[in-house]
């Protein structure tokens, strides 16, 4: 069964998980950041099938967040690693971590420590930050339209804000859609009920 795809969604989020989103792939980065690089060290550490594995592997190479490595000297032996691409995806992974940290671990504790390695210190929490430095949550954050924004992301947007943010939080299309027509004040007073 082929599993759909999130190429015609204009989101970033849904791009991302086209990518990343089987659960075994982002395992397989977080043992990347472990050090693991055979095929047999990730089957063992994960407890995966090997037809599975093996497709995971061959899709984060596909999209470019491994690389097919040469291991040691002998050019038969292969591994994987993180691109800059994969290595990125690492603030990601850290914020998973404290959420299921909080959330998921049922009172057990974090079963891993995150510190900086040249001071030693615990790492704060991962997420959005104001220009100052402030953690920021859901209902501090306005968003607009990007670049990349249609029209339809507009009403997304106006939408969220005004459920969110209880504001339609007047925002300017990108300039790809000045010339199109913003949503109507009728459509607006509609959702707005």
């Amino acid at each position: 069964m082929q599993r759909k795809t999130f190429d015609d969604m204009n989101c970033s989020i849904a791009r991302a998980l086209d990518q990343i989103g089987e659960w075994w792939s982002l395992l397989i980065v977080r043992e990347c950041t472990l050090g693991t690089t055979r095929f047999d060290q990730f089957q063992e550490r994960l407890g995966i099938a090997r037809n599975i594995l093996t497709n995971r592997l061959k899709r984060l190479v596909e999209v470019g967040i491994l690389e097919k490595v040469t291991l040691g000297e002998n050019e038969r032996r292969t591994g994987y690693r993180l691109t800059v691409k994969g290595e990125e995806l690492f603030p990601v992974l850290v914020a998973l971590l404290q959420w299921g940290d909080k959330w998921g671990m049922g009172g057990q504790g974090a079963p891993i420590r995150l510190l900086e390695h040249d001071t030693g210190e615990p790492l704060g929490p991962v997420g959005p930050y104001s220009s100052s430095g402030r953690l920021l949550g859901i209902r501090d954050v306005r968003m607009e339209t990007g670049p990349g924004g249609t029209a339809s992301t507009a009403e997304v947007v106006t939408l969220r804000n005004r459920t969110i943010l209880g504001t339609d939080g007047e925002q300017a299309l990108p300039p790809s859609l000045s010339a199109a027509k913003a949503p109507s004040p009728a459509r607006k007073s509609r959702a707005g009920k």
